[in-house]
C-alpha cells in the first residue's frame, strides 16, 4: 500500500511540474476506522470507514495553491491538476513562499520510531464491542449503586501515506492508535447524577490496559464524586491532574507556534530567552519517541525530525516554526511542519511537560488546603493576553488530604502567572496522548463556587 501511494503521489508532482509549476508537492494518504460504543450492555454504535485521497500544493512565481481529491480515477486526478493550477494564478504572490530549504532534507534512511502495530487489524467489530461491553461491565459491577452509564467506547485507528515533493524529498509512514474510556454513572441523595471515566490509549494493542482494570478505575472515580458540593469564592493552590495538566500544556502549545507569533497573536511575543513558567517547568517537544502518539520520523515539509526543548528550567528557549513562518521572522525552521489538505503550518508533535521527582501522592500531601481540578468544562482563553478561565470539578484538599469532591467551580487567573507560580511537578507523565503532562501544582489560583 506504502509503494502505491508513493507511486500516486510522484506521479501527481510529476504531472503538475509539467504545467509549469516551479514547486508541486503532493500527500497521498488511506486509511480505516472502527469506532463501536455500547450502553448498558446494549450497542449504540457500529461504524467502520476507510479512507483514501490525496492532496496537492503548487507554486509558481511565489504564488501558492492547494487543492485536494478523494476521486483517485485518472480524471479525478487529472482534475485536481488543472484546479490547483488553474488556482494558482489566482492568488497573491508571498516573497515568504517557498519549499524547505534543500539542504535541511530527511535523508534516508529514515528513523524506524515503531508506529504501527499489525495486530491492530484483527480487531474487527465483533471484538471491539466485547472489549466495549466487558469494560462496561466490569464499572457496573464494581458497586451496586452503579446502575447507569453514558456508555463505553472502543476506536481503532491505522493508517498510511506518502509525500513527495519536487525539492527532493520522498518519505512514507504508517501508524496506528487504540482508546478504549468508559463513564459510568451514579445518582447522588440529592438526584443528580454523577459522573466519573477512565481510559486507557496507545499505538500498540498490547500496550492498553486490561479492560476489566479500566472498567473498574472508572468506577471508583465515579463513585468518589458522590455528595460534590461547592466552595466559597477564594485564592487557594490548584492542583492539576494529568488530563487537566494536558490541557493546560495544550492551551500553551497553541501560543509558541510560528503562526501565532508572526501574526503577533500570543502573550508569549517576543519572550524567548525570558521566564515564563516557574524554574521547576521544562517542555519538550519531542518527535522521535518510539511509539509515542506524536512521533514522526520527519516533519511535514520533509525535514528530519528533531527534539526541541521549548522550555528550559521556566526560560522560553524557541518558538516551534515551518520554513514559512521560519523567513517570515528571519529564523530556521525547528521541523516542525505539519501537513493537511495540501497546506502547511507549524505544529506541535509529542509536546511535554517532564516529569518531576516527586510522586502524586507526596505533592498531595505537601498542599495543606487547596483544589484537586480532575475536569474542566469550557473553554475562556484569550492568547493576546493570557488570561484563562474555566468550569471545573474534582476535590478539596484538606491537609494534604483529598476532604471531599466538589463541582460547579470556575478557576481563573491568567495562563502567564499559572506557569510562574507552578510550584510542584509529579512524576506520573504518561504519554496517551501527543500532548502529555504530569500533575503540577499553581500556588494560587482565584476558585469561584
Amino acid at each position: 500500500m506504502s509503494t502505491d501511494l508513493h507511486e500516486l503521489a510522484d506521479h501527481m508532482v510529476k504531472l503538475a511540474m509539467s504545467q509549469g509549476m516551479d514547486l508541486a508537492e503532493a500527500r497521498a494518504s488511506s486509511g480505516w476506522e472502527l469506532s463501536v460504543k455500547v450502553r448498558l450492555g446494549e450497542t449504540e454504535l457500529v461504524q467502520e470507514a476507510g479512507h483514501r485521497g490525496i492532496a496537492l500544493r503548487v507554486m509558481k512565481q511565489k504564488r501558492v495553491a492547494t487543492s485536494s481529491t478523494s476521486d483517485l480515477t485518472e480524471s479525478g486526478l487529472q482534475r485536481l491538476v488543472e484546479d490547483a493550477t488553474s488556482l494558482v494564478d489566482l492568488t497573491e504572490a508571498d516573497e515568504f513562499a517557498g519549499p524547505a530549504e534543500p539542504d535541511l532534507l530527511c535523508e534516508p534512511p529514515h528513523p524506524d520510531l515503531d508506529l504501527h502495530d499489525e495486530a491492530m487489524a484483527e480487531i474487527d467489530a465483533d471484538s471491539a464491542l466485547q472489549r466495549a461491553r466487558d469494560a462496561e461491565q466490569a464499572a457496573l459491577d464494581y458497586d451496586p449503586r452503579i446502575t447507569l452509564s453514558e456508555g463505553s467506547n472502543f476506536t481503532r485507528v491505522s493508517g498510511e501515506s506518502a509525500i513527495v515533493l519536487s525539492g527532493g524529498f520522498s518519505g512514507s509512514t504508517r501508524g496506528s492508535y487504540a482508546s478504549l474510556v468508559v463513564t459510568p454513572l451514579v445518582e447522588d441523595t440529592d438526584g443528580k447524577k454523577r459522573r466519573g471515566h477512565y481510559w486507557t490509549a496507545r499505538r500498540h494493542l498490547c500496550e492498553l490496559e486490561d479492560v476489566t482494570a479500566v472498567g473498574q478505575e472508572a468506577a471508583r472515580r465515579t463513585l468518589r464524586m458522590l455528595g460534590a458540593r461547592k466552595v466559597e469564592t477564594q485564592e487557594a493552590p490548584v492542583v492539576f491532574d494529568p488530563d487537566t495538566a494536558r490541557s493546560i500544556l495544550g492551551t500553551f502549545g497553541g501560543c509558541i507556534t510560528g503562526g501565532a507569533i508572526w501574526r503577533r497573536s500570543t502573550y508569549l511575543l517576543d519572550r524567548e530567552g525570558t521566564a515564563v513558567a516557574s524554574p521547576l517547568v521544562n517542555i519538550t517537544d519531542n518527535p522521535l519517541i518510539t511509539r509515542a502518539p506524536g512521533s514522526r520520523a520527519f516533519d511535514g515539509e520533509g525535514l528530519r525530525s528533531r527534539i526541541n526543548p521549548v522550555v528550559e528550567a521556566g526560560k522560553l528557549s524557541t518558538y516551534l516554526l515551518d520554513s514559512y513562518s521560519a523567513r517570515k521572522l528571519g529564523r530556521e525552521s525547528t521541523a516542525s511542519a505539519a501537513r493537511g489538505g495540501g497546506s502547511v503550518s507549524a505544529s506541535t508533535s509529542n509536546f511535554l511537560l517532564m516529569a518531576g521527582e516527586q510522586s502524586r501522592e507526596e505533592l498531595l500531601s505537601s498542599t495543606k488546603n487547596g483544589l484537586y481540578v480532575t475536569e474542566m468544562m469550557g473553554f475562556g482563553f484569550n492568547a493576546i493576553t493570557g488570561d484563562f478561565s474555566r468550569g471545573a470539578a474534582g476535590f478539596w484538599i484538606e491537609n494534604g488530604k483529598l476532604a471531599y469532591p466538589v463541582s460547579e467551580l470556575t478557576i481563573s487567573g491568567n495562563l502567564n502567572d499559572m506557569l510562574l507560580n507552578i510550584d510542584a511537578v509529579a512524576d506520573d507523565l504518561e504519554l496517551k496522548t501527543s500532548t502529555a503532562a504530569p500533575t503540577f501544582r499553581v500556588s494560587s489560583m482565584t476558585i469561584a463556587g
